[in-house]
């Protein structure tokens, strides 16, 4: 075996060791039961979509949290899609490998926990009593097509872009004693986890990036940057403002315009983006495109 595949072995060993120590069930780990308390936030107020606009300011408190209520749910609807993307990717990837590594056997761990992810985000999507927000029906069709065509480097950069992005956002609400306990349960559980999926990615992503051919790679960056662009502009949907009684159209001009949300963004994004530097994801006419998804600065 050589020292590429014995490398990927130990990494996936010490994976299954954590998942075996630090992995949680949130139908009985979290108290789905418990009545909401009044007047604390469903999602922090400054990684609110429209924090800081002059739209925000207008809005009453009570306004305020019911959006964040709304964007909690979009974020946790948002993100069964993404996991939905990222278990078929995941199971094409292990299609031609030895079942018996390692590598597969955290591969299809990592599955088990997106599943129990998604029954969980949508648990508490019912419980939040909102619509199920969808991505658009463009977005929908572009996953379509960007799951099907993803080279393997594309699929654990796609990975990473849903994961990592989300996870800094989770990070700052889970220990936020403003935000409704269930809400900081459920993120506390999908930043513990999540951990394990991000490294398990990135030392793969790696791997692919010294190994796999000129042209893989090329599409990798073209087809990633567009990845990043549907990623960025699902989490919120339009219907998000309609439902606290707010005009769309002008809800989502503020927050694509609104300096405080380009800077949550791009932070959110940062370590992921140096990282894709680093590993050469990001050169080449591609790097319009990831400007242009708002991550890159």
């Amino acid at each position: 075996m050589d020292a590429a595949l014995v490398d990927r072995e130990r990494t996936a060993e010490r994976l299954l060791a954590s998942s075996a120590r630090h992995s949680f069930d949130p139908d009985t780990e979290l108290d789905w039961d418990a009545p909401f308390e009044e007047g604390k936030w469903f999602w922090p107020p400054e990684l609110v979509s429209l924090y800081d606009t002059p739209l925000w300011k207008r809005m009453s408190e009570e306004q305020r949290i019911e959006l964040s209520r709304h964007e909690a749910a979009s974020l946790c609807s948002i993100g069964v899609w993404f996991e939905t993307i990222l278990m078929q990717l995941l199971l094409r990837h292990t299609y031609d490998l030895d079942p018996t590594s390692a590598h597969v056997r955290y591969a299809l761990t990592e599955i088990a926990d997106e599943c129990r992810h998604s029954k969980m985000f949508a648990r508490a999507v019912t419980r939040m009593g909102t619509p199920v927000y969808r991505p658009s029906r463009l977005d929908h069709a572009m996953g379509r097509v960007l799951k099907t065509v993803s080279t393997t480097p594309g699929s654990f950069t796609g990975t990473l872009l849903a994961e990592e992005i989300l996870d800094w956002m989770q990070r700052l609400t889970f220990p936020d004693e403003r935000v409704q306990p269930l809400n900081r349960g459920i993120t506390r559980i999908h930043v513990v986890e999540e951990a394990r999926h991000i490294r398990y990615a990135r030392e793969e992503l790696r791997r692919q990036m010294t190994s796999a051919p000129r042209w893989e790679i090329e599409f990798t960056r073209l087809s990633s940057a567009q990845a990043a662009r549907v990623i960025a502009r699902s989490l919120i949907g339009p219907e998000v403002y309609a439902s606290v009684g707010l005009d769309p159209r002008q809800a989502v001009e503020a927050a694509r315009t609104s300096p405080h949300r380009q800077d949550v963004m791009r932070r959110s994004a940062r370590r992921l983006m140096d990282f894709f530097e680093e590993i050469g994801l990001l050169r080449g006419p591609s790097r319009r495109l990831w400007r242009t998804s708002g991550l890159l600065v």
